[in-house]
């Protein structure tokens, strides 16, 4: 029966049933599927899904480790994830056309092939190079293995059910990174970094065999390419480039401290604004700028880059706070597991529950359980451990996939009552608010966090006098605890202030990721009360219409 499936869809021309016509050229035809079949899709799509989502999740989760392991200092361990954003963030601008052009066979095959072929290789020559390339690879497979999942999901539900496949779809890479951090442990454990780069291979290759095994229904192919579509491709992708560059890499060289910084910043604004003019000019646009001026489009980047920003709370803010606390991926494995639970969840709900003419209340929704969530954390002590944050970051995981498949549709139906031609500007659009959004957010609470540890610690120093009664017991107590393996009085005193000042080093951290929560939760409460203010202008518009229109 499935060999009949296959060669069913290896057919080069199809004609079509008007309902199985696909929406626009590069997307499978809407082909109803026997019930088998369907969940042949829907496994795939779970593959794709993760393969996808693993590719910067294993490396964010084990920065640490592979800093270790791969000989590099804070800074170049950091340029993994980041090249991962900065191939990932534009590619799909090329990504639409070469589907609608070429289909989805080649689009398939050749991507996923380049991704299994650079991890490969990697394996082989150990070297900081290797490694940005391989990221820079899977940064652009990434992409396309997203695009995959959507769509394997959407074959695997009913026609009647496809918006809440594209919800599943969108939902299926984000319940990668808690996975990543449950079992990395044990990969890193083996064999080190050859461990994770060998699993990623691994999963790279069953999503190739799974695709070749099982295609997607046939599509629509048109011209699509253009002259100009590289020129603007090579301009803003370059500057989202910089962009992403200067966001991951800032708070860690210290914006001020770098002069490349500058240079990429004076590069980078210069070819987006080059970018657009060429863009708001030309006849077939890839990013429709006045589309994208809209009000209705800027009110929805305004409010999803700053829920992108506040669900930064979960992997910066209180893994963050745990680490300083001396707690890492081995002791959290209840914590991630949760984490994960919630994240499903999350993406179950958001499917059940969808409601096209209401697609900003799960928005809403899950922005101000951010709020709630990040308020009770901010109450975090020396004391804290993972339990006392069960509760609080389960709620913040699930908000995280609850929010984003509605956010698509959100802007997915205003593309589609444009045209078709509006969905390659909308998808760079949200690509480009997830992946820079989520390095903002980063940078953002990052750099607070650094800020607040320095003034904390100040204030903490401060109020230290050593003529202190408390003050000198501790004094006493840290070289009493050196005592046997320290002789000299003189420098178990001294050994003494050394634990004293690790201590107020950690508590002043642990007030700065305090500051954070606070932050975070200020930002979610003035989100959530601006799109409450638009749903309420929005509702008197609508009823004032209402009147206008009934007859007196």
């Amino acid at each position: 029966m499935l060999a009949r499936l296959r060669r069913f869809l290896s057919e080069e021309h199809w004609d079509f049933l008007p309902h199985e016509i696909p929406a626009i050229p590069g997307s499978p035809g809407s082909v109803e599927h026997a019930l088998r079949h369907r969940i042949a899709y829907g496994v795939i799509a779970v593959l794709l899904g993760l393969t996808g989502g693993f590719g910067n999740a294993l490396i964010s989760a084990n920065t640490y480790t592979l800093q270790g392991a791969l000989g590099l200092d804070p800074a170049e361990i950091a340029w993994l994830p980041t090249v991962y954003v900065m191939t990932n963030v534009s590619i799909n601008l090329l990504l639409i056309k070469f589907r609608s052009q070429y289909g989805l066979r080649p689009f398939a095959m050749i991507f996923l092939g380049l991704y299994a072929a650079f991890t490969l290789g990697h394996l082989f020559v150990r070297g900081f190079d290797t490694a940005i390339l391989v990221r820079a690879a899977s940064g652009m497979a990434g992409a396309a293995v997203s695009s995959l999942c959507l769509y394997y999901m959407m074959q695997a539900l009913p026609l009647k059910w496809r918006l809440k496949a594209v919800v599943v779809g969108i939902g299926i890479p984000q319940c990668a990174t808690p996975l990543a951090r449950l079992f990395s442990p044990d990969l890193l454990a083996m064999s080190q970094w050859r461990t994770l780069y060998l699993f990623e291979l691994g999963l790279a290759l069953l999503s190739l065999a799974a695709v070749a095994f099982l295609r997607l229904p046939p599509t629509t192919r048109a011209k699509a390419f253009e002259t100009l579509d590289f020129v603007t491709f090579v301009l803003f992708a370059g500057s989202m480039a910089l962009f992403a560059a200067v966001l991951g890499e800032g708070r860690i060289v210290w914006w001020t401290n770098a002069a490349w910084i500058g240079w990429a910043l004076i590069a980078a604004i210069p070819m987006l604004g080059a970018a657009l003019y060429i863009e708001h000019h030309r006849v077939n646009p890839l990013l429709n700028t006045r589309w994208l001026g809209s009000a209705d489009i800027v009110r929805f980047t305004i409010v999803t880059i700053m829920a992108r920003i506040v669900l930064s709370e979960q992997t910066y803010a209180a893994v963050g706070l745990l680490t300083v606390l001396g707690q890492n991926n081995d002791q959290l494995v209840a914590f991630f597991s949760i984490i994960f639970a919630a994240s499903v969840a999350g993406v179950v709900m958001s499917a059940v529950t969808l409601d096209v003419t209401r697609l900003a209340h799960p928005i809403m929704l899950a922005i101000g359980l951010v709020a709630i969530a990040a308020f009770v954390d901010s109450h975090a002590t020396s004391l804290t451990r993972a339990p006392q944050m069960y509760a609080t970051q389960a709620l913040i995981a699930f908000a995280a996939t609850y929010f984003l498949g509605p956010a698509l549709l959100f802007g997915m139906t205003r593309a589609l009552q444009q045209g078709s031609g509006h969905i390659i500007s909308f998808i760079a659009l949200f690509g480009m608010i997830n992946s820079i959004g989520g390095l903002a957010g980063t940078a953002l609470l990052g750099s607070y966090q650094t800020i607040r540890e320095k003034a904390n610690s100040a204030a903490l120093v401060q109020g230290i006098d050593p003529t202190d009664p408390i003050v000198a017991q501790r004094l006493q107590a840290g070289g009493a605890a050196v005592a046997r393996v320290v002789g000299d009085p003189a420098l178990r005193t001294a050994e003494g202030g050394a634990i004293l000042s690790q201590t107020t080093t950690r508590e002043a951290n642990v007030l700065a990721y305090d500051d954070v929560f606070r932050l975070i939760a200020v930002l979610a409460a003035l989100t959530f009360c601006y799109l409450l203010f638009l749903m309420i202008r929005r509702a008197r518009r609508e009823r004032r219409a209402a009147l206008a229109g009934t007859p007196t």
